[in-house]
């Protein structure tokens, strides 16, 4: 990316680009929409900056922590879920504090459009006693960053930059700079009493994050990301990141309490605008945080009961919370429908074309058994037509649940643990080991597509490359597998359905542990020579059996007659459904 006056990026891109100016040399992590773009968008700068994808958001974390306490400035970046997986690491790193600059990126999802839960991230912050910038748009995504550098290495800490779905996804201008780089040398000095958190270190570094909390706590009214803009004299609106667009938007003659820089709470500054006006109004995504804080200063404020906490904030539901606020009554506007007044039809989840978790669901969905799932595009298995997942919990669950069931005592039906490459990688091997050494009895299938398919066909350990485009060691399920003492290990390929269901029904019925590694790259990583397929009307009997499969591309008309089709520009000639045709009624198009 070159400099220009102005760019058009989204938050994610602007985050990479403040990322290179503020001088990052390390940045780590794991793909998690809606992070994903970060490190993608900063690799470009691959003469200047190393980044890497991690097999989890750990280890990302601890990579950047090895990077600053050598003296360079290093990011981690994941999405909400993901700071979950890191936050043993962080916890401690704000006890230890840190050598370069070190800002943990974390995205949202308020709305759950690609995860398992909604999850505020701004409790992190409070939780292990960092500061959090929250920006509302991509300018102050690209400013926030390069001022979170510069906190982290004035008050010798971790800093989190929280952005949200809106914010990583959505576009607007950002003014590009220069590159500031550091002479400072790499080097590691010694010093247990900094660096080793055993009980005797670490009670002293309790003390001294407790004297850093107390400086930030003054830092904070005054520093140029929290600002007051003056409107209206009678009604004060606080809010923070997207959250404040909403409200500058909806609230057109009330001033506005805008905090950049969100954690610590700026309380002088908070009571001094709050002082100013009759009515107090907080706005805020997911948790009542600011709400909940500002009142436990004595302070009288509304925000929860008109702006609900539950899904993703937008300028229709702001508007909503806001009639509500004056009106005491419900909000009603107009439901938009096309030209025609014609609403837009719901498109359902659905494997892609020629997917092979098609094949795979399909042969479970002959099988009488539990299966436990996992995070990744497989998901999708529990919808019609398979209908043939029945838990998600988390990354790696799906061969720990598994276990769980068996050893509860659940013999009615076999037991199948589903679990992705990328997935198994990032915390499934651990979940393997717990099968093999406690005496499991599960079937693990672990499927193998080739990519972190689900956020953007990133690598992974699987794959042999790496996110700086280079050849490196190919690591392979089975191989992890055997190492964790498991004696029953197959590899098929899904889109071959006689083969999938004689493995699955065979290794389910064993009284032993068993990985099936389902073996086939994801189309979109490796696309098919398109030879699509046809229906030969004289051979079908239009039993329906070729839609049971699920493929979008094979589907019934319309019209009277109603007859299977298949459309040509979506088949991607897989040949599963060939397969499932007991008329042979399926054949390749001339």
């Amino acid at each position: 990316m070159k400099n220009r006056a102005e760019l058009l990026l989204s938050g994610n891109e602007a985050i990479a680009r403040g990322a290179y100016e503020a001088g990052v040399t390390i940045a780590a992590g794991y793909p998690g929409t809606p992070s994903s773009e970060i490190l993608e968008s900063l690799a470009q700068y691959d003469n200047e900056v190393y980044c890497e994808w991690a097999p989890n958001e750990k280890v990302a974390m601890e990579v950047a922590i090895g990077a600053s306490w050598v003296g360079a400035r290093s990011m981690a970046t994941m999405k909400h879920v993901g700071l979950n997986v890191a936050a043993d690491p962080l916890m401690t790193l704000s006890y230890v504090g840190t050598g370069g600059g070190l800002v943990v990126v974390v995205a949202d999802d308020p709305g759950m459009y690609s995860s398992q839960n909604e999850q505020d991230s701004r409790n992190y912050a409070r939780f292990a006693k960092i500061p959090m910038f929250e920006p509302s748009d991509s300018q102050e995504a690209k400013d926030f960053i390069i001022a979170a550098f510069e906190l982290s290495e004035k008050f010798n800490t971790p800093v989190i930059l929280r952005s949200s779905t809106r914010i990583s996804h959505g576009k607007s201008v950002v003014k590009p700079g220069k590159r500031k780089t550091s002479s400072k040398k790499i080097e590691f000095l010694k010093n247990p009493p900094k660096y080793v958190a055993v009980p005797s270190y670490a009670r002293k570094m309790r003390e001294r994050m407790e004297k850093r909390l107390a400086q930030l706590r003054l830092y904070v009214n005054k520093c140029p990301q929290n600002q007051v803009i003056s409107r209206g004299k009678e009604v004060g609106v606080v809010a923070s990141g997207v959250a404040f667009q909403y409200a500058r938007e909806e609230f057109r003659e009330a001033s506005l309490l805008k905090l950049g820089l969100s954690y610590p709470f700026p309380d002088d500054l908070i009571k001094e605008f709050a002082h100013n006006y009759q009515e107090l109004i907080v706005i805020e995504e997911l948790d009542n945080f600011l709400e909940e804080h500002i009142r436990s200063l004595g302070i009288k404020t509304k925000g929860r009961e008109y702006f609900s906490g539950i899904g993703e904030l937008n300028p229709d539901r702001v508007a909503r919370g806001h009639y509500r606020l004056e009106n005491k009554g419900a909000f009603v506007r107009e439901k938009k429908v096309d030209e025609n007044g014609i609403p837009l039809p719901a498109r359902p989840p659905m494997f892609c074309p020629g997917c092979p978790s098609r094949g795979l669901f399909y042969a479970l969905s002959k099988i009488d058994c539990v299966v436990s799932g996992d995070i990744g595009c497989y998901s999708l298995g529990v919808f019609p037509p398979y209908e043939r997942l029945d838990t998600i919990l988390c990354m790696g669950a799906g061969i720990t649940v598994a276990q769980g069931m068996d050893k509860a005592g659940l013999k009615d039906k076999p037991v199948v643990g589903i679990i992705g490459d990328s997935t198994f990688f990032h915390s499934g091997i651990t979940g393997l080991l717990e099968l093999s050494y406690n005496k499991g009895t599960s079937t693990i299938v672990i499927v193998d597509n080739r990519a972190t398919a689900m956020t953007g066909l990133q690598e992974h350990p699987g794959t042999g490359r790496t996110l700086m485009r280079e050849k490196t060691y190919t690591a392979h399920p089975e191989d992890f597998a055997r190492a964790c003492g498991i004696k029953n290990i197959h590899i098929i390929d899904p889109l071959n359905f006689e083969q999938t269901l004689k493995v699955l029904k065979k290794e389910v019925k064993k009284e032993a542990a068993s990985v099936i590694v389902s073996r086939r790259a994801c189309v979109l990583v490796e696309r098919p020579k398109k030879n699509p397929l046809a229906i030969d009307l004289d051979k079908c009997t239009q039993c329906g059996r070729c839609l049971k499969i699920g493929c979008p591309a094979v589907y019934r008309e319309s019209t009277n007659k109603k007859a299977i089709v298949i459309d040509e520009i979506l088949c991607t000639g897989c040949g599963f459904c060939t397969q499932v045709c007991p008329k042979e009624a399926i054949i390749p198009k001339e």
